[in-house]
């Protein structure tokens, strides 16, 4: 059985930074891309980073470039989003996103509430 476990999710205030977590489990996590997408109400689900199986390669959404920072473990089946610096319009339900090499294959955790606010 396939899963995507987000955690860390959470109420800061602007210029904080929280550290958002996915576990993975059910498939060989090391064949997958990973990504971290997000939903803010009203919006589409936008893709914010992204990370190759081996971990060489990541990209990010312009949004967000210089103040997040997704990393993983293929060791623990792991992938994190690290972000800095949030702003009011980070706010969004983020969600962790894994997607086989060949593209065939797209799996979705139930997603973590990020809100930014004073």
């Amino acid at each position: 059985q396939v899963q995507l476990v987000e955690s860390g999710g959470g109420l800061v205030q602007p210029g904080g930074s929280l550290r958002l977590s996915c576990a993975a489990s059910g498939f060989t996590f090391s064949n997958y891309r990973m990504s971290w997408y997000r939903q803010a109400p009203g919006k589409e689900r936008e893709l914010v980073a992204a990370i190759t199986s081996a971990g060489a390669v990541t990209m990010y959404a312009d949004s967000i470039k210089g103040r997040f920072t997704i990393s993983r473990d293929n060791a623990k089946n792991t992938v994190a989003l690290q972000m800095n610096s949030l702003k009011l319009e980070d706010t969004a339900v983020y969600y962790c996103n894994a997607r086989s090499i060949l593209g065939h294959l797209d799996y979705w955790g139930q997603g973590t509430q990020v809100t930014v606010s004073s």
